[in-house]
């Protein structure tokens, strides 16, 4: 069994390789979701967020993704209080699908912030998905993000460098969806000649 761990900066296509990963086999996570999923209402995580940040933060019964990152965004010590409610459990939902991995499965996890979060030893291999920056504005543009919160987002998050630094497989996504297909093809079809 293979743990992966898939990078990339905000717009490079990460969600996009993930797909291709999916359709080829491989059990994927992504800790975005996973971090949305800890604190779905009627869990603990909920819970301790309302207690700890308050009522304001509700938008019909649920947790309000935007009011809270904008408590937190300013505030280290609002979001050491987020991380600690968040991370954790994350970890423990990762632990499980690690321990439930069984022959030559293979797990790739979406982790947008792996080197921010010095993350890399905890996986058997490290992939980063890298565009050209005109053209993650381009797609994050047609998401509907504003060029301020697009630019500051890619600033908060490692340079390509930094995650080229730690990658064993680089993806270049600047060209087509099918450019970027073969690439993954590649790395899995690698993958399974390893294993065999």
């Amino acid at each position: 069994m293979r743990v992966i761990g898939l990078t990339g900066g905000i717009g490079s296509g990460k969600s996009l390789a993930a797909q291709f990963f999916a359709e080829l086999g491989a059990l994927v996570i992504d800790a975005d979701q996973l971090a949305r999923d800890v604190i779905s209402r009627g869990t603990e995580g909920f819970d301790e967020i309302v207690t700890h940040f308050g009522d304001s933060i509700l938008s019909n019964g649920d947790i309000d993704r935007r009011v809270l990152g904008e408590i937190v965004f300013n505030d280290k010590q609002a979001l050491a209080v987020l991380e600690g409610i968040i991370h954790p459990r994350v970890a423990a939902e990762f632990d499980e699908a690690v321990q439930s991995l069984s022959g030559d499965q293979v797990l790739v996890y979406e982790i947008p912030l792996l080197f921010e979060k010095n993350a890399a030893d905890r996986f058997d291999l490290v992939i980063t998905v890298e565009a050209d920056t005109e053209l993650r504005i381009a797609r994050l543009r047609a998401k509907g993000l504003h060029i301020s919160e697009i630019q500051s987002r890619i600033a908060a998050q490692a340079s390509r460098e930094d995650r080229v630094s730690i990658a064993d497989f680089v993806l270049e996504n600047s060209g087509s969806e099918d450019d970027l297909l073969r690439q993954v093809e590649n790395i899995w079809d690698g993958l399974s000649a390893a294993s065999n």
